[in-house]
Order: C-alpha cells, then structure tokens, then sequence
C-alpha cells in the first residue's frame, strides 16, 4: 500500500528520506541532469511503499497563492507510475487546488493524461520531453 507523507523544505526527515535517491547519478539523469531543490517555499509530497521510497514531488509556493510542481520523480513505468501518481496528486490539490490557488505544473509528457485526471489544463508551452500545465 503506498502511504503519502508531507514534510516542509528543511525538515531533517526530509532530508534523510531523499538523500539517497536525489544523488543517484541515475535519478539526477533522470530530470535531464539537473538538481533537486529544495528550501523554506517547499512542500514535498513523499510516496512510501513497503518503507521504500517510491517518488515524490516538490511543491514550491511561489506567492501567496501561487504554487508550481517542477522536478519530481517517481521511481516506475507504465501502470505503476500513474498509480503513484494517482496517490501524490490528490493530497498535493488537497492543499493548492482550492479555487483561491492557482497551481502550475511542468509535468513530463508522459504523465500528462494523469495530471489530467486531475484536472490540470495544458498551457501553450510545451517543450520536448515537458508540457506547461494548470489547476
């Protein structure tokens, strides 16, 4: 069963939970090289199975009102991804998807059927392995 936890940007749990993963080679390879972030403005939605880290996803809240999903990982393919994903995305719209929030996402292509499940909208933007999106 995958449980979703949530931690702050700088709580130490936090960082014991996803050291490991954010400095795979493998996993940094997997977000085109580029590092995960992290800081006071984050919320992180953490997927555990089996005491296993599974994936997660950073939020930042950019204002008040304003939050983006960028760099997130899940560690599977196929099914099974979107499964994760359908665990992380409802308790990330539990708490920025009320009408007052506007929450973007840079998602990967291939999630973007289950970001619209969502109800996330594509944008105009659209790159080559990301598409902008909305809730």
């Amino acid at each position: 069963m995958i449980q979703i936890i949530r931690l702050k940007g700088k709580d130490k749990h936090l960082y014991r939970l996803l050291a490991p993963m954010v400095m795979d080679p493998e996993v940094i390879r997997a977000n085109n090289n580029y590092p995960f972030k992290t800081g006071e403005e984050y919320v992180w939605f953490i997927a555990i199975e089996d005491k296993e880290v599974v994936g997660f996803v950073p939020v930042e809240q950019k204002s008040r009102k304003k939050a983006v999903i960028n760099n997130y990982y899940v560690k599977a393919e196929g099914t099974v991804r979107e499964e994760i994903l359908s665990h992380l995305l409802p308790a990330i719209v539990a708490e920025f998807g009320p009408e007052s929030w506007l929450l973007n996402s840079v998602t990967l292509v291939q999630d973007k059927e289950t970001f619209e499940k969502f109800e996330f909208v594509s944008m105009d933007k659209k790159w080559t392995r990301y598409v902008k999106m909305y809730r």
